[in-house]
């Protein structure tokens, strides 16, 4: 068993207790780690004091959001990842980078096993474990929560009993995971798939703006780089448009999504500065890339999402698209403009110095240059398969 452990602390109940836990119980040294990637709400010396409280030998906070906006999210928004279509990551692009600082944090401090506090029942438990073992198969990984066997009412007995300092109560329903990419909401009444959301669980998307207006979001190489004209770092955009957008009330999703473990989950996520940038740089896209380099790019998307969703981050496949997707984004320079109004988001117009949009080609006034005369050899050759097959086999099928 290993004597000293490195711990992803959240400053939560689970984690609180799962320092006390393994003290008592496994006979270790619990460092508690915090990694700060944009959660709204946590005062970080509250977090260390609530570490040591718990017993934990050292509580260290590292400032990744930066790191995480522009090596974790930038990467995901340039293949415009969004699992099953609709989710963009929110947990699960945080994972990769927090592991990253768990396993440099173990080393640095000479530990020989990692612990975090996810359950059996959720996705994260796959992204902390199959991540660790990528960048440390040497590290043991111990979970406390998931074989403890503890209900939320005994971890918080477990926890006042050890006089461990917590907010957290019974009647508290609502999990909610956090970061600069946006927030996931789930359990409470919303594990029923038909009911609705209550109001009180929003706080990004809450409409404090009626007044339609313009945005105009500017990309270098698939990078967002500017809002408005103004030059801004990854971290700077983003958290920026989560403000701007989300005060028209815009940036909510409501699913049913299939997990890692085998279950489908109720989840439902407010991500307006996610949504709003890769709806434009998508759009961008659209005329920056030619039309095989786009619909394969297209065809990766979902797979490059399922690898971040199931923990893959750190694997030669999600490696190797990475190595396409930034070619691809050779010439995704320019500018996308957004409408924005209470509860939407709608791009309206979109431009580059790298376009292959061809105003003379694609006009239907006196600048027309298209060859008209070409089209009727091209429409011959192209339907000729289907007018031999039509001549040779349609006309002799038997009548039904």
């Amino acid at each position: 068993m290993a004597k000293r452990v490195v711990l992803a602390y959240s400053g939560g109940l689970d984690t609180s207790v799962a320092v006390r836990w393994m003290i008592e119980e496994l006979g270790v040294e619990v460092i508690a780690l915090a990694v700060d990637v944009g959660q709204a709400s946590d005062d970080w010396d509250v977090v260390r004091e609530r570490a040591r409280a718990a017993g934990a030998i050292d509580a260290i906070v590292v400032d990744a959001r930066k790191e995480f906006a522009e090596d974790f999210v930038a990467p995901a928004l340039k293949a415009n990842a969004m699992y099953e279509g609709r989710y963009p990551l929110v947990s699960a692009l945080s994972r990769p980078v927090i592991v990253k600082h768990l396993v440099e944090t173990a080393r640095y401090h000479g530990a020989s096993a990692v612990a975090h506090g996810c359950t059996g029942k959720g996705n994260d438990q796959v992204r902390f474990e199959v991540s660790t073992r990528a960048l440390a198969p040497d590290l043991e990984v111990i979970a406390p929560v998931r074989g403890w066997g503890m209900t939320r009412e005994d971890s918080i007995h477990y926890a006042y009993d050890h006089q461990i300092p917590i907010q957290a109560t019974k009647e508290k329903v609502y999990s909610i995971d956090d970061n600069l990419w946006g927030r996931a909401i789930e359990c409470g009444e919303m594990e029923d798939p038909w009911a609705v959301p209550p109001k009180g669980v929003w706080l990004l998307t809450q409409q404090t703006e009626t007044e339609p207006r313009d945005l105009v979001i500017g990309f270098e190489q698939g990078m967002p780089v500017s809002v408005d004209g103004e030059a801004l770092g990854m971290l700077e955009i983003i958290e920026k448009l989560n403000t701007i957008v989300g005060a028209y009330g815009w940036g909510r999703i409501d699913m049913v999504e299939n997990r890692r473990v085998g279950i489908k989950s109720r989840e439902t996520y407010e991500c307006p500065a996610a949504l709003a940038l890769i709806l434009a740089h998508k759009d961008l896209e659209s005329i920056c890339l030619e039309r095989d380099l786009d619909r394969e790019k297209a065809r990766i998307e979902p797979r490059y999402a399922e690898l971040i969703y199931d923990g893959l981050w750190f694997s030669p496949l999600k490696e190797s698209f990475d190595a396409f997707v930034d070619k691809s984004q050779e010439f995704v320079t320019g500018e996308v403009r957004l409408r924005l109004s209470p509860d939407s988001c709608t791009v309206t117009g979109r431009r580059s110095e790298h376009s292959l949009y061809d105003y003379e080609l694609a006009t239907y006034d006196a600048a027309d240059t298209f060859r008209h005369e070409d089209s009727a050899g091209f429409v011959r050759l192209w339907g000729l398969g289907i007018e031999t097959w039509s001549a040779r086999q349609a006309s002799k099928r038997p009548s039904s």
